[in-house]
């Protein structure tokens, strides 16, 4: 028994020295960074980049480049909540207001709330979500949590495949391992053909963390709860909370988070939102 924790132990240590020398030949790979690109290139980052391509240090290089291209040239770090702010109004994407048993942050998703129709400030929105969800993480995690909530979802307000397909690229390429687990609750019968389509978008690590939960089966409910507690998850989700969201209450901590958002970043907030002034219809409302 001794000899087996051992070498439990021993593997554990060639794991993690193995690991820090990917890490460091990322590192050498990617070569010299400035301004955002190295603030956002942390050690922490290299390691989800090689987790999310099983530590093959060619394949992180290449998702890590484009990321590094895609968030120079989406600024996504400058969206601002004003920008976006007409997307939230139903609350369809936002961010809880408590968290999972391992403390990750929790951003709740309710399809069938859809209000706009540009894919585009759609996308936008979420990602601004996205990260300030990643902003509050504390300093012990690295990764959040979603909880799909589909009630009001139909056959009129089913997110387009597009809508779906650009959502899991901004998850899975730009803010991989970002993601520990996806509870859908309840989907209805007309989500069974859409998933059937979206599920192949998924690469093998973010499917294993998508869980479907019905009220019925028990299974799957003692697993939502083995990640919540029952006090903080809504009722809609099965909870014994009663949360309704309240735009107003949301944006002012939005706009304070976008504060802290210009201070982590290092950029002046109030000279970024004069250059970029609030649309005026940045989305035509849905029908």
């Amino acid at each position: 028994m001794f000899r087996w924790r051992n070498n439990t132990s021993h593997d554990q240590e060639n794991d993690s020295v193995q690991h820090e020398s990917k890490i460091n030949e990322l590192k050498a790979a990617i070569g010299p960074l400035s301004g955002r690109s190295l603030q956002y290139c942390t050690d922490a980052c290299f390691r989800r980049y090689l987790d999310a391509r099983n530590w093959n240090v060619d394949k992180a290089k290449k998702m890590l480049e484009e990321t590094i291209r895609w968030r120079s040239a989406y600024k996504p770090e400058e969206i601002c909540w004003h920008e976006v702010a007409v997307e939230g109004e139903t609350g369809k994407i936002y961010r809880a207001n408590f968290h999972d048993r391992q403390g990750r942050t929790v951003l709740i998703l309710r399809p069938g709330m859809q209000n706009t129709k540009s894919i585009d400030n759609q996308m936008r929105h979420l990602t601004y979500l996205i990260e300030n969800a990643v902003l509050n993480l504390p300093e012990s995690q690295e990764q959040m949590a979603w909880l799909i909530d589909f009630t009001g979802l139909s056959i009129s307000n089913t997110p387009p495949i597009k809508s779906a397909r650009d959502t899991v690229n901004i998850l899975q390429n730009h803010y991989p391992e970002r993601l520990a687990v996806a509870f859908l609750y309840n989907p209805p019968r007309i989500f069974e053909a859409f998933w059937k389509i979206v599920k192949y978008f998924l690469d093998a690590k973010t499917f294993q963390k998508v869980k479907f939960v019905y009220p019925k089966d028990n299974d799957s409910v003692d697993l939502m709860r083995s990640y919540f507690d029952d006090e903080n998850l809504p009722t809609e989700l099965g909870g014994k909370a009663t949360l309704k969201y309240d735009h107003e209450e949301f944006s002012r901590s939005m706009i304070e988070d976008d504060e802290k958002a210009a201070a982590f970043w290092g950029f002046d907030r109030k000279l970024q939102q004069a250059a970029n002034p609030k649309p005026v219809d940045s989305a035509s409302p849905a029908s």
